[in-house]
């Protein structure tokens, strides 16, 4: 079964992205110091690799049974576990060169990666709506939850170390600004 226009120009685009990301954590899981982010890099890449191997594979044999891959799963946590608030954050500047030693910091690792996986998230959600296969909009809907999730889990450890930090306002401004949506009190209206 051919595809679309718009679905055969968004997959390529997405599985150009992702051959990229695949090969831009190859390179950041050997570069990394921190045990802990390497192993959140090393999973992340398995789970990239399979979702690059399972679209190409559905894209070269149309008949090919579509196994329909889990997303990746998020870190569960509760909203207590979150670190709100700024703490002294660190000053932000641009590197125009690598560290003397040819590598990135762990920092800047987890903070490449975790934009890498926003913009995957956007960018298969945006395909996925152009696709009239149902089993290609699967696939990238289900890469753009795994995308979200992989990101979550960069932003937790990088929470954690307090390299994430999340602002906050006066608990009245951000009821007073929420609050001023209310419930609908009753069903719709039927003609």
């Amino acid at each position: 079964m051919p595809f679309g226009a718009h679905e055969t120009l968004e997959v390529h685009e997405i599985l150009t992205e992702k051959k990229n990301a695949i090969e831009q954590f190859s390179f950041y899981a050997g570069m990394c110091r921190n045990p802990q982010l390497k192993s959140v890099i090393e999973h992340q890449l398995q789970s990239m690799i399979a979702s690059y191997n399972q679209l190409v594979s559905y894209t070269h044999d149309y008949s090919a049974a579509f196994g329909g891959m889990q997303p990746y799963s998020a870190p569960q946590l509760r909203p207590q576990q979150i670190q709100y608030g700024l703490h002294q954050p660190m000053m932000q500047q641009v590197q125009m060169q690598m560290q003397m030693n040819g590598s990135f910091t762990d920092d800047q690792i987890a903070s490449y990666a975790l934009s890498c996986h926003k913009n995957g998230a956007k960018n298969q959600m945006q395909a996925a709506l152009e696709c009239a296969d149902p089993n290609v909009r699967q696939m990238l809907m289900d890469g753009a939850v795994s995308c979200a999730n992989q990101a979550y889990e960069l932003f937790v450890l990088m929470n954690n170390q307090g390299t994430y930090q999340v602002p906050t306002m006066h608990d009245h401004t951000a009821k007073t600004y929420l609050h001023m949506y209310q419930p609908i009190q009753s069903s719709y209206p039927h003609a």
